[in-house]
């Protein structure tokens, strides 16, 4: 027997081996990141469900395999079993996580050299909704933005969330609220901030806008031929059918147009869940759309705006998007699940991704809580969560609900992440070119080292380990992979060890690895 026979058969034993000893998988939703690897998942329909989050027909194995499908599935696993409705591509791309995912995404979703606006990797972002809510005016708006600059925070994105507008469909500011909105966007722009309104792609029944678009047949239409009425969360809506190559374009032209009246200079594209195009039967310019096609087709508008964000996505791993996590609660059961949902996003192809609003972006659940009543350890611990991360989003007002030492901790995570802000670029074009995540899972960095199932510590790039308090208390255990690690105070680590550190409040650990 030859010397390459022998090394063939070796390395086919030791996948085989692999698949034996090991069945991690990772993959399909980010929001169900917390869950991952899937030891049990109860059923799963890609099609109607989205867990308020980014979709891909992707699974990702430790031990190097990868399964893709071109169309959407329902999926379960049981004691690490996967069992999915169709069929699935199966390759054995190598023998480790990161083998896999590099081999799926330059088949499937290759990165494409361009990046989404450098301002939301470097600087803060800032969003109105908790704030606001529904009440988005230009006076509290303007109030929110100078406390930003008051109280030392670094001016960033600031994005005004729903319900600036008339009504769906319609892109003029409420009068009533907006007394100059132009005014409103010049002033913002001179305290240093790039502004971006909330949007969605459904149309108010009945409204000007409605006539024109179902004139022109830019609808989605219901099974009779009239304009389908779809059941989303903030009512009922007839939505633009963006299948339709002219119906796009108009859409980008309106969008192009507010930019010039105002000033604005990019969209937080909201809405889109494939769950909403389930809500009632449809029928579309394209006869082939699915559900998720239409999500798909939704995305497509933001690679027009290189100022942009999503939180909900089919198969658009490697474009210049931003991707946030859906809503999450304020809990510190949504604070543990940041890491890991983060580093599924990575895996599945979103590199510019956001962890959210710190302290949660589920608007129901700030009703009903004073400012004294809240956590301030849960805010200053999901602060410190996204410093280290691509992103950073604050939407409720630190200043607002934080005594001045806690709101000093957190102005300090916004510092840092400022200061970071090349190290993370780094990354940010590392990821255009070669389509490799920003934030990684401990599996992806430091294969087959038993680290797996740790969920509460990831790599930034190649050389931070971050290792937030994403629980109550001020102590934690972290395990630093083989090499020499200094932590963030300065202190040296041997690796290949598990280390229980203290984490007083003011404190967000990370290693350099340094050898």
């Amino acid at each position: 027997m030859t010397k390459k026979a022998q090394s063939i058969i070796c390395l086919l034993i030791t996948v085989s081996s692999l698949s034996i000893a090991q069945n991690h998988w990772w993959g399909a939703s980010v929001g169900l990141g917390h869950n991952q690897p899937y030891v049990n998942q109860s059923e799963f329909n890609l099609h109607v469900q989205d867990e308020n989050n980014q979709l891909v027909p992707l699974f990702l194995n430790s031990d190097g395999r990868y399964r893709w499908s071109d169309s959407a599935f329902i999926f379960s696993v049981e004691n690490g079993e996967l069992t999915t409705s169709i069929p699935m591509t199966e390759v054995q791309a190598g023998t480790t996580l990161r083998d896999a995912y590099m081999a799926a995404q330059a088949k499937y979703f290759p990165a494409t050299g361009t990046l989404p606006d450098t301002l939301f990797f470097t600087m803060p972002q800032y969003n109105t909704w908790i704030e606001l809510m529904y009440n988005q005016n230009q006076a509290d708006i303007l109030r929110y933005a100078h406390a930003i600059i008051d109280n030392g925070f670094p001016p960033g994105v600031l994005m005004i969330d729903d319900n600036w507008q008339r009504y769906y469909g319609n892109f003029d500011f409420k009068a009533e609220r907006f007394p100059d909105p132009k005014a409103m966007v010049d002033e913002l722009h001179a305290l240093g901030f790039k502004v971006m309104l909330w949007i969605c792609p459904f149309v108010s029944p009945d409204s000007p806008e409605y006539r024109d678009l179902e004139a022109k047949g830019y609808l989605l239409k219901n099974p009779h031929g009239g304009t389908a009425v779809l059941n989303w969360w903030n009512g009922y809506s007839a939505c633009y059918d963006l299948t339709n190559p002219d119906a796009a374009a108009h859409f980008i032209a309106v969008l192009k147009k507010v930019q010039a009246d105002y000033g604005i200079d990019g969209y937080k594209f909201d809405a889109g869940d494939n769950n909403c195009y389930a809500s009632a039967p449809i029928l579309a310019y394209d006869k082939t759309a699915t559900t998720v096609d239409h999500t798909t087709s939704w995305a497509k508008i933001g690679l027009e705006f290189p100022f942009n964000e999503y939180r909900a996505c089919w198969k658009m791993g490697g474009q210049p998007l931003v991707q946030r996590l859906g809503d999450k609660d304020y809990s510190w059961e949504a604070v543990q699940s940041l890491i890991p949902c983060m580093t599924t996003a990575g895996l599945l192809g979103y590199a510019y991704v956001c962890p959210d609003m710190i302290g949660g972006g589920q608007w129901t659940s700030f009703l009903g809580i004073n400012s004294d009543e809240f956590d301030q350890t849960l805010i200053v611990r999901s602060a410190q969560v996204h410093a280290l991360m691509p992103m950073m989003q604050f939407s409720v007002a630190p200043w607002r609900v934080l005594s001045a030492e806690n709101l000093e901790i957190v102005k300090q995570m916004a510092i840092l992440h400022a200061k970071f802000a090349p190290y993370i670029m780094q990354y940010a074009h590392h990821a255009a070119k070669t389509g490799e995540p920003i934030v990684r899972c401990m599996e992806y960095q430091y294969p087959h080292q038993g680290m797996e199932m740790i969920k509460d510590q990831f790599m930034l790039g190649d050389k931070y380990l971050v290792a937030p308090m994403t629980t109550p208390g001020t102590e934690r255990t972290v395990t630093l992979p083989k090499g020499t690690w200094r932590d963030e105070q300065g202190k040296r680590y041997r690796g290949g060890k598990t280390y229980t550190i203290s984490v007083p409040l003011a404190r967000l650990p990370y290693f350099e690895l340094i050898k």
